[in-house]
């Protein structure tokens, strides 16, 4: 068997397991984030947003739709990888995988691709949950609505998984969606178009990153955005780059893994 053929097993495997450990679950996975969002939908979108009527010309509602597909996504992509690559690692049966003859590369697209699944299936359980306040949704630019769910889905998984491997408790997991992806998502425009923000304030939101995967994805789905579409995929594709070579090392090396 060739080398290429066996890493493709070792690929699908990993990617097997993932996909069917929280599908196994899928009363803890896929469901709380379509009860999580529909009051989301409920109480800014219809409560909140008859107050608002419209932002940047077009119905609030309408407005915060990618931004809470976009929220889902994230906070799923990150779960599901550092849940079950801490998981691995607090049982010691990563060590396993990683003297294994599997090449780093794949076991780090084994366990993105797993995060990837959960958090695409739970982005089109929020999509459909939508329909039901948002009777019309026109998607203006597929091609970026994809580009830009795959490239924030892999960053977050691949931000789970460093955690994972620094994580000493499972406290140490829940300890960056609590205090950098909550606030991070919340000034990143999901609710609000930033330029709406005084002058000191916008310049700040821009060293936001999740800013630039919101209004990526609201360019797909409305085709405005309140940064350049064009640097909001720079940002992403550098942001990816650079947490896999991070992701790379640190397996690689095993550090925070052998002892």
């Amino acid at each position: 068997m060739s080398h290429s053929a066996a890493n493709f097993i070792a690929l699908k495997t990993i990617w097997i397991k993932e996909c069917t450990r929280f599908l196994r679950i899928w009363i803890q996975t896929l469901v709380p984030p379509a009860i999580t969002m529909t009051l989301y939908f409920v109480i800014f979108g219809s409560i909140v947003g008859e107050r608002i009527g419209e932002m940047s010309g077009v119905g609030y509602m309408e407005f915060i739709v990618p931004g809470l597909i976009m929220m889902s996504v994230i906070t799923n992509s990150y779960s599901n990888v550092a849940s079950s690559f801490f998981s691995a690692k607090f049982q010691r049966n990563i060590e396993e995988m990683l003297v294994s003859p599997v090449p780093t590369a794949v076991i780090i697209a084994g366990y993105v691709g797993g995060g990837m699944a959960r958090a695409l299936i739970v982005a089109v359980i929020v999509t459909c949950v939508s329909f039901f306040f948002v009777e019309d949704i026109q998607i203006a630019h597929i091609g970026y609505v994809i580009l830009t769910v795959i490239l924030t889905s892999t960053l977050f998984c691949l931000g789970g998984l460093i955690n994972a491997v620094y994580g000493k408790t499972f406290d140490d997991i829940s300890i960056v969606p609590t205090f950098v992806l909550t606030p991070l998502t919340y000034l990143g425009g999901v609710f609000y178009s930033v330029s709406l923000l005084p002058e000191f304030w916008q310049k700040v939101s821009m060293a936001n990153p999740v800013l630039y995967m919101v209004n990526g994805f609201r360019y797909g789905f409305l085709g405005q955005s309140d940064v350049s579409i064009g640097l909001a995929i720079a940002v992403l594709v550098g942001f990816n780059v650079l947490f896999f070579a991070a992701a790379y090392y640190i397996l690689d090396k095993g550090i925070g893994i052998r002892s």
